[in-house]
């Protein structure tokens, strides 16, 4: 927090707050008076300026003497003996003692190897033991553990102590994920005013003050107007400060004294709430006059902050143990789907309301491959790719959640309502695919105690705290319900569930690979031999029946003569059969030999050994100027000859022949085309077109074998590339085929 400054200096930074170290601030509150005793004879190293007057000693006479011979007779016995046993840290009491000053409460703890005894004034009504409030307390504690949910919880809460207490007003103060901290829960009289629902900034609050909060869970503020007493040393004792985080008395800072002051409160007392080992709220308690409280009566109010974060917690992990159960219900479902459908996707988004109550979502949406499935409300399919691929290039390999994707990618805000908040789990670890569930902007008005973006003001010549605690509004745009831990642990555990399907799937796919790859192998083995060995036989059934109808033609009769004709015809064919099987075995055995290819060279060759196909036909050539890729140029001319040969076949009922050949660039490869406005095909068929012997039009009408447009495919596949087909009935045909592009390096030899 901040000191005073001379007006003449620069403006004091706000951070400078936070960075106070009020741990060691060098004082108390003057209701009581501290001794610092040090070493095994418990001698008396440090004071507060005051303490003299209680031990009826002077200050300078007292240091460097034991504490038995501070405190005598047989309270200081007492008193000896129990700071003998002092635990460090935890402030115990070690009962009332009464010196020349008069009586006090003794409280005591170590800290850096000292032993600190903080002696406070008693309160005006006496200071009732523990077991006298036990009652009390025992009766506050079973309406604790009676309550019904987390809200009735903290209203009880705020009775209790206040019952206990006598403060005007009792509040229950939870901080948010950002240190805000609302007033969640009430109990109060007429003195001083609500605050019940009310915000109110982290800075109110700053950091190392949380952290004395999480260490020290108790703190009391006698009178907010106090003057604080400094702490004194011996000589030789040295300007060390003194670590008094867990100090009864400590001083506090004089600007949180001003706040106070600003909020009418003239007294406060703190408890700490605490989640585990995180600061989860505070039970805050005012008073519009100063007010001592006794320590038995803090203590048992730091007893019911304790049932209070046991409560909680049980309150809290039982109603999202009843979540978890009932989600983990959800997911055996949508497993049992996923794993019933062929494709695990498809079940995934089958059971589309189960995928959206896993997490609570209103719309979501499964990438996977190539695929985009969407369901419920989501924004469009080209939005959802755009955030995937943002997810992507942020390289979040595992679970993504925000209830405002706006603060993050500014260009969501037009998806408010359908994508203000994300959820997005990666279904794979070989592919960017997710599973992404989304929900919209809900619209809050948020009640401030006084304006956040103001937490302090310059006054005259320094800083002060804020003066208004009056209601500010503000509303929240652009923010979706925040996801429960229950809901982000389901997908999550749901995102390890699907990865393991997707990668039993790859490795039942790999081993189905690996098989077909064998068989594959043995069927290009088994075509060859076959093809080769019935090569002969087909060539003698035509030689002989040939030699046959040469010999014996004037003893046949017509349907005798016919009869043979069929032989041959049948013959032959069978043999251009396996020739084709034979020479589609080839290519898949033979090895590539790859170098650049002139495609304008290679295709010029391929129409002058064509020409003949063409006779007289007046065909329309169109070639364009074809790029250089790499290859077999063997296979290439191949591909490209079997592609023309088709071009000239389908189009020689046309009266105006036209063939055109062309490709198109992209990043990595070249894509060829060659184009005729012949027969064509229905593209219902397209599929067929590469296939083995397969025909879409009748042996009578264009002779062939089918074969021709299967070896394309194969030499294309072989160079890595791909083949495809487009077609129209009586409009023609175009048949594309890709292949890679030359290198920088091939480029320039």
């Amino acid at each position: 927090m901040i000191p005073s400054s001379p007006s003449h200096l620069p403006a004091p930074d706000l951070s400078a707050c936070a960075r106070e170290p009020i741990h060691i601030p060098g004082s108390i509150q003057p209701h009581g008076h501290m001794l610092v005793l040090e070493g095994d004879g418990l001698h008396l190293v440090r004071a507060s300026a005051q303490a003299g007057e209680a031990l009826g000693i002077g200050l300078d006479g007292a240091f460097g003497r034991p504490v038995e011979s501070l405190v005598t007779g047989a309270a200081g016995a007492e008193l000896l003996q129990g700071l003998k046993r002092v635990p460090a840290r935890e402030p115990v009491q070690l009962g009332i003692v009464h010196l020349p000053g008069g009586g006090f409460q003794a409280i005591a703890h170590r800290s850096d190897g000292r032993t600190i005894l903080e002696l406070e004034d008693l309160p005006a009504e006496g200071a009732r033991s523990l077991e006298a409030l036990y009652p009390q307390l025992r009766q506050g504690i079973d309406q604790l553990q009676s309550a019904l949910n987390l809200d009735d919880l903290m209203t009880r809460t705020a009775v209790e102590v206040r019952r206990l207490t006598g403060f005007d007003r009792v509040m229950v103060y939870r901080f948010d994920e950002t240190w805000n901290g609302t007033v969640i829960a009430e109990d109060r009289n007429e003195r001083l005013p609500s605050y019940l629902d009310l915000r109110f900034p982290a800075s109110d609050i700053p950091a190392q003050a949380r952290r004395l909060y999480a260490l020290n869970r108790l703190r009391l503020i006698v009178d907010a107007r106090y003057r604080p007493v400094p702490i004194l040393a011996r000589g030789g004792e040295g300007d060390a400060p003194l670590d008094l985080s867990y100090s009864v008395l400590r001083s506090v800072s004089p600007v949180h004294l001003e706040y106070m002051r600003n909020m009418g409160t003239a007294a406060s007392m703190s408890i700490s709430v605490m989640d585990g080992d995180r600061l989860w709220g505070l039970i805050s308690c005012h008073h519009a006059d100063p007010r001592q409280v006794s320590f038995a009566v803090r203590t048992a109010c730091d007893l019911l902050g304790q049932v209070l974060s046991i409560q909680m917690a049980a309150l809290d992990r039982g109603g999202e143990a009843e979540r978890r159960i009932r989600l983990k219900g959800i997911e055996a479902r949508l497993l049992a789907h996923m794993a019933a459908a062929e494709h695990f996707v498809d079940g995934l988004i089958d059971d589309s309301d189960d995928l959206l109550e896993l997490v609570g979502a209103e719309g979501a949406a499964v990438l996977f491959e190539d695929g985009c499935h969407l369901v419920g409300r989501t924004p469009a399919e080209g939005v959802v790719r755009r955030i995937a691929r943002r997810l992507v290039e942020a390289g979040h390999q595992d679970l993504f959640v925000t209830d405002s994707l706006a603060s993050l990618m500014p260009e969501a805000e037009k998806h408010k309502d359908t994508a203000s908040g994300l959820l997005a789990i990666p279904i794979s670890q070989l592919h960017p695919s997710y599973v992404l569930w989304f929900r919209p902007e809900v619209i809050q008005t948020v009640k401030w105690g006084g304006d956040p973006h103001k937490p302090a003001a310059g006054s005259g010549s320094r800083l002060s705290p804020r003066t208004s605690f009056e209601t500010w509004k503000e509303t929240v745009r652009l923010q979706a319900l925040p996801w429960r831990a229950s809901e982000i642990e389901a997908a999550r555990d749901f995102r390890n569930a699907i990865v393991g399907i997707v990668l039993r799937k790859a490795e039942e796919m790999a081993a189905l690979n690996i098989e077909l790859q064998r068989s594959n192998s043995e069927l290009a083995a088994f075509s060859y031999s076959v093809s080769h060995d019935l090569r002969a036989p087909f060539r003698h059934v035509t030689s002989y029946a040939e030699l046959l109808r040469a010999r014996a033609a004037g003893k046949l009769d017509a349907r005798e003569q016919h009869y043979l004709n069929t032989i041959i015809d049948a013959a032959s064919s069978a043999g251009h059969l396996v020739d084709g099987l034979l020479h589609f075995s080839q290519l898949g055995r033979a090895s590539l030999a790859v170098v650049p290819i002139d495609m304008n060279k290679l295709v010029a060759e391929v129409r002058r050994l064509l020409a003949p196909e063409a006779g007289d036909r007046s065909i329309q050539w169109s070639v364009a100027e074809l790029p250089e890729v790499s290859g077999d140029p063997t296979m290439i001319r191949l591909v490209m000859q079997n592609l023309l040969s088709n071009a000239i076949k389908y189009t020689r009922n046309r009266p105006d022949p036209v063939i055109e050949v062309g490709s198109r660039t992209a990043p990595d490869v070249v894509e060829f085309f060659v184009r005729d406005n012949g027969t064509g095909f229905d593209m219902a068929y397209a599929h067929k077109l590469f296939g083995v012997f397969q025909r879409l039009h009748r042996e009578e009408e264009f002779e062939g074998i089918g074969i021709g447009l299967a070896n394309v495919r194969r030499i294309v596949e072989r160079h890595g590339g791909s083949a495809r087909a487009e077609g129209q009935p009586g409009k023609g045909a175009a048949f594309f085929f890709s292949l890679p592009r030359l290198s920088a390096a091939q480029s320039q030899r």
